[in-house]
């Protein structure tokens, strides 16, 4: 029984014992004892037991786990839709095959990287591929299943590599590619995500990142500018001094990836809660829902207004990123701001890709879909803004911020002049000109059409 059907029994006894006219003596004891006897229920506390918290927390993570591998579909849909048609097919190859990657890696070998148990709080053991529990077996003790926890952690670990597949778009090969992606998947992640939540050095200086705006999008966003830099910009983007627009093959795809990524994000961050076995658990999931989706609202308005202040026209295409720097910006704590912090936050991150766009294209770093300001800069920004909810935080998420830009910029950096070096990471000009899905796939996205130059 709820604490409320126990003041709802308290009240209709005190009535009875009013009207009845031998009864009325013992109102005055008998209505405190049923208000105390309520009063001693704790909702928020209250938790359901055994098997059943067990089922509900494997319940949220499976839930959350298919929400966050359905952006897989929204990060595809998102850079078909940035590209130029020629390149279309293989933009989709790369991500149906990073993820696939991602999968493989983290089984094998990244899973006990980044939850290596005791370890020295740095690098942790390389121990093998990770076992699930036998048939009918659930260890409850944990309080949820093993596979489902590794499903949804597994999942966090694709959305890092589809950061980098948007940023190199349209000038890599898809096998040094997919080289990047299988060391990026199998360690270079792990390890961040050891530092905080396999409970390394991160998490013991207090350093706070609830669903990864650092761990997960900056990670992403590091190895993506390194790839950046090294492999250099496509052909013709810019010349003497002149940035040559290249535009998406199709817009409205690219926004229904963006909402596929926003749909996803309530899973992303939502069930990063990890626990749903409580009155508390729930109402807290609840809130991270709200939070995450007014900050992804905020950040749309912020570009729009952006935009069409500085071109006097809004662009949809700094709308759609204002939506994922806002939901990137307010992942490192979804829980703790109250609404409307949550949409000053997703707004600062919505005002960011309108900044760093442009600059970028000035440094002549040339980022297809805009994922170093989405992923890398807003991510930076929502680690920072945990310290408004938790000010004694700050030095360790700056700590954290620096530990994570080096770590990974100087291992991609290897990966990606090394790939250089070897095998090559860039097509021919011949074969960039002409578009990459037929020399790299065979299959044109859009047969009879003509390619864009």
């Amino acid at each position: 029984m709820n604490a409320y059907l126990l003041k709802l029994g308290a009240a209709g006894l005190t009535a009875l014992l009013v009207s009845h006219p031998v009864l009325a003596a013992s109102a005055v004891e008998a209505a405190p004892v049923a208000e105390a006897a309520a009063e001693a229920v704790d909702p928020v506390a209250e938790a359901v037991g055994g098997g059943t918290a067990y089922i509900l927390n494997t319940l949220l993570f499976l839930i959350g786990g298919f929400l966050v591998m359905w952006m897989a579909a929204g990060f595809a849909m998102l850079e078909a839709g940035l590209v130029r048609t020629k390149n279309t097919s293989t933009q989709c190859l790369k991500n149906i095959g990073l993820y696939s990657i991602a999968g493989l890696m983290f089984w094998v070998i990244g899973y006990n990287i980044a939850y290596p148990g005791d370890f020295n709080g740095i690098i942790g053991g390389f121990t093998g591929w990770y076992p699930m529990q036998d048939v009918g077996v659930a260890d409850v003790g944990t309080g949820y299943s093993v596979a489902s926890d590794w499903f949804f952690q597994m999942v966090f670990c694709a959305t890092t590599a589809s950061i980098v597949s948007g940023t190199v778009a349209e000038r890599v090969k898809i096998v040094p590619f997919f080289i990047f992606v299988t060391i990026l998947t199998g360690v270079i992640y792990p390890v961040v995500v050891s530092w905080e939540w396999g409970g390394g050095f991160l998490d013991q200086m207090g350093f706070s990142d609830f669903a990864g705006s650092t761990l997960v999008h900056s990670t992403g966003g590091w190895a993506a500018l390194m790839g950046a830099l090294i492999i250099g910009p496509r052909l013709g983007r810019y010349t003497n001094g002149k940035v040559n627009v290249f535009p998406g093959s199709n817009i409205p795809l690219a926004t229904l990836g963006t909402f596929i990524l926003w749909l996803g994000w309530f899973g992303f961050n939502g069930a990063s809660q990890l626990a749903m076995g409580t009155v508390g658990d729930v109402s807290d999931v609840s809130k991270i829902f709200v939070n995450t989706n007014m900050a992804a609202a905020a950040g749309v308005v912020v570009a729009i207004i952006a935009t069409q202040l500085r071109y006097g026209k809004a662009d949809i295409t700094m709308a759609l990123n204002g939506a994922l720097a806002g939901l990137v910006a307010i992942t490192a704590e979804p829980l703790a701001p109250n609404v409307g912090t949550a949409i000053v936050i997703g707004g600062i991150g919505g005002i960011l890709p309108v900044v760093f766009v442009p600059l970028l294209d000035k440094l002549q770093i040339d980022d297809v879909v805009g994922a170093i300001p989405v992923h890398l800069v807003a991510g930076i920004w929502g680690t920072l803004a945990v310290a408004i909810s938790t000010p004694e935080v700050l030095v360790a998420q700056i700590v954290g911020i620096i530990a994570t830009a080096v770590w990974v910029s100087a291992v991609s950096a290897i990966i990606w002049f090394a790939l250089k070096a070897t095998i090559g990471v860039r097509p021919s000009e011949e074969v960039e000109l002409a578009g990459l899905d037929v020399h790299e796939t065979g299959v044109e996205a859009y047969p009879g059409l003509a390619n864009q130059a």
